[in-house]
């Protein structure tokens, strides 16, 4: 039986995440929003970058003055990406990384934040990009970093771009308008709908995922070759990714 023409045939170095949304199921600064009773108005503004504008240091700085997170509140938001995490997320990373695929995550979430999350997935913090933020002794909020470069359009893409330099065959999922900036740097890139299904992203993206489980990822970034090498029971959660691949879980518009 010939493999499906989607397979991967030369190994992917290196595997790079978006956080919110992706990783874990929630929009981090949304959340603090709803704690602060400001929650709708901050959704709004998130709502339209995410899908449709992007997100810039103007729109960042909306959210953050609406809000006022406090420091104590940041900590709060890592231990909830945690609660929130994608279905099968840290078995995934795992297997990843036993095959020694060095794992990124590049988010314009809150870098205190994402590093909690990060922690929990064993993703080492030199690896973990994401924008800082500021208090007073207090915790009381001041200010965020506003010359970080995921704060632009091709934010994203220039981080990968300097990740290419050390891993030539790259691996990408996430959610949103700035993530597809990057669609052109990858080996493969996939479009990820398990949290909120973006059709605009999805008509962007060559593989969407539609499911919350990134089970689908190993036989979508994994070699055959790299398959035999898998545990039994790495090879369970291999399979599962292949049976939601097959109930059409995975939205196909080409092939790699």
């Amino acid at each position: 039986m010939l493999p499906p023409e989607w397979l991967i045939e030369t190994p992917i170095d290196a595997i790079l995440f978006d956080c919110d949304n992706t990783l874990s199921h929630i929009e981090g600064i949304d959340e603090l929003a709803v704690e602060n009773g400001v929650g709708e108005r901050v959704k709004q503004i998130t709502t339209m970058a995410m899908g449709k504008t992007g997100l810039n240091a103007e729109i960042y700085h909306d959210r953050l003055q609406l809000t006022q997170p406090t420091k104590q509140q940041i900590n709060w938001l890592g231990e909830r990406y945690i609660q929130q995490a994608a279905e099968d997320v840290k078995a995934v990373i795992h297997v990843f990384q036993k095959l020694n695929k060095a794992i990124y995550i590049i988010s314009a979430g809150l870098f205190p934040s994402v590093i909690i999350l990060g922690k929990y997935l064993n993703v080492p913090v030199e690896n973990i990009f994401a924008v800082d933020i500021y208090f007073d002794k207090n915790g009381k909020y001041i200010d965020f970093e506003k010359n970080s470069v995921l704060l632009k359009a091709d934010g994203k893409k220039i981080i990968t771009q300097a990740i290419k330099q050390t891993y030539s065959r790259l691996g990408y999922t996430g959610d949103g308008i700035n993530d597809c900036s990057v669609i052109n740097e990858v080996t493969r890139f996939i479009g990820y709908g398990g949290a909120f299904y973006r059709k605009n992203i999805a008509d962007l993206c060559q593989y969407y995922l539609t499911i919350n489980s990134m089970a689908p990822f190993l036989p979508l970034l994994l070699t055959k070759k790299e398959f035999k090498q898998l545990s039994a029971e790495d090879k369970k959660l291999y399979q599962k990714g292949l049976g939601a691949i097959d109930q059409h879980a995975v939205l196909f518009k080409g092939h790699a």
